[in-house]
């Protein structure tokens, strides 16, 4: 979904945790190409991206490589038409829509329902 920037005052970006909607910031907040990290309630982070056609993502923060909490930092694209995060430190690729890492198929990150409201 497109969303044109006036009709995007107010709105909120929320993820689909077990049955319920958790709210994680304002959809202005979002920047293409640059994610952003979040607290759950339950002490994981997600990663919460948007691109240029507006469509939202989120997934784990954690790189399953190294641990680290940082793919809100990694750079987007696409390969094949399929949406990525690259992780900033070893650079592994992770689908944005599936959570499988491009690099290497044994390996996936959490992915999870995500929209502006």
């Amino acid at each position: 979904m497109t969303l044109a920037l006036e009709t995007t005052t107010g709105l909120t970006v929320r993820l689909r945790l077990a049955d319920d909607w958790f709210e994680v910031c304002g959809l202005d907040r979002l920047i293409p190409g640059r994610g952003v990290a979040a607290l759950l309630p339950d002490g994981r982070q997600a990663a919460v991206f948007t691109d240029r056609a507006g469509r939202l993502y989120a997934v784990d923060n954690r790189d399953p490589f190294t641990g680290a909490a940082v793919l809100s930092r990694g750079l987007t694209g696409t390969h094949r038409g399929r949406p990525f995060v690259a992780s900033p430190l070893l650079k592994q690729r992770f689908d944005l829509e599936t959570g499988r890492c491009l690099d290497d198929d044994a390996v996936h990150v959490t992915t999870y329902e995500v929209k502006a409201a």
